[in-house]
C-alpha cells in the first residue's frame, strides 16, 4: 500500500501567532482530500518543582483561556520566538509566568500537541533548584495567577478531572513517574 502525500497547498490565513494552510492530500486509495492545517512555531512547557527542605511543590498558573472562556490550571508554557532555542524559551517563560529562575533543567519529552490538525511541537522541561526573582511579569494581555501545589495533591488532581490541559496532564504524569509518587 502506498502512503499518503501532499499534492497541493494554499495559505488561507496568516496571523500574529499561527497560519492556516489548506492541503490537498492524496491518500493510499488514490483519492484526493482536503485537510486544514494550523502551522505553529512550536512551544515549550515547564514543570517547575519547588523543593524547600522536605516540602516539595509544583508551581502552576491559573490562566484565562479565551477559546474556552474560562480559566485553566496549567504548567507554565509559551511559544518559541524566531531563532530562540527551546531551553532559552523555557527559561524566559518560567521567569515571566512564575517569577522563578531554575538552576537545573532536564528535558522530559517532546511531542506534537494535536497532530490531527496542527503541527505544533512542544518541548517539555523539568525545572529544579528554583529561586524567586521578585514576582512574575506576564506578557501584555496575559491574565494569570501563580499557585503552589503540594506534591501530596498531585495524584488526586491527575485523577479528579481538575486538570484539563493536555500539556499539564503529561508534564505532571511524567513528574509523578520520575519521582515515583
Amino acid at each position: 500500500m502506498s502512503k499518503s502525500r501532499i499534492i497541493a497547498n494554499r495559505w488561507i490565513y496568516t496571523g500574529k501567532l499561527l497560519k492556516l494552510e489548506l492541503l490537498q492530500v492524496r491518500g493510499p486509495d488514490g483519492r484526493a482530500r482536503e485537510r486544514e492545517v494550523v502551522r505553529h512555531p512550536g512551544a515549550v512547557a515547564i514543570v517547575p518543582l519547588l523543593e524547600e527542605g522536605d516540602q516539595r511543590k509544583v508551581i502552576l498558573v491559573r490562566q484565562y483561556r479565551a477559546p474556552l472562556d474560562r480559566e485553566l490550571l496549567e504548567i507554565p508554557a509559551g511559544t518559541l520566538e524566531p531563532g530562540e532555542s527551546p531551553l532559552e524559551c523555557a527559561k524566559r517563560e518560567l521567569a515571566e509566568e512564575t517569577g522563578y529562575h531554575a538552576r537545573r533543567w532536564e528535558k522530559l519529552a517532546e511531542f506534537y500537541t494535536t497532530p490531527g490538525f496542527c503541527d505544533e511541537r512542544l518541548h517539555l522541561y523539568l525545572a529544579r533548584g528554583l529561586e524567586p526573582l521578585g514576582g512574575n511579569r506576564p506578557d501584555e494581555g496575559e491574565f494569570l495567577r501563580v499557585e503552589e501545589i503540594p506534591l501530596e495533591r498531585l495524584e488526586e488532581m491527575l485523577s479528579s478531572g481538575e486538570l484539563e490541559d493536555a500539556k499539564t496532564l503529561i508534564g505532571l504524569a511524567l513528574l509523578a513517574r520520575l519521582l515515583k509518587l
